[in-house]
């Protein structure tokens, strides 16, 4: 939970991913598409994936991926993040994180 915890702290908006998740890269071009280049780890190529996918788990993820932070709080995986958006409240969130 280290890893997973370390991550997010470190990076503006963090999506914990798999390489072969469709859902993780359209989370990803949103983001980017608001200005916000994401910070995508792929777990699936990390020797530590499995025992990240334990601590995402143990987070209360029950879709593992993609699991959004922003600000190095778990805000969700595609459902919450595209229902912030539809709200508008996603810009408020990532404000920070956009280049200047």
């Amino acid at each position: 939970m280290d890893k997973v915890q370390r991550m997010a702290r470190e990076h503006g908006v963090v999506i914990f991913s798999k390489s072969t998740c469709c859902l993780c890269y359209a989370v990803s071009i949103l983001f980017q598409d608001l200005g916000v280049i994401p910070y995508v780890h792929e777990i699936d190529h990390d020797p530590e994936g499995k025992e990240m996918e334990k601590a995402l788990m143990r987070m209360g993820r029950n879709a593992l991926v993609p699991a959004v932070f922003i600000g190095g709080k778990l805000v969700g995986s595609t459902n919450e993040v595209m229902s912030l958006h539809l709200k508008g409240s996603l810009i408020q969130l990532i404000k920070p994180y956009m280049p200047n």
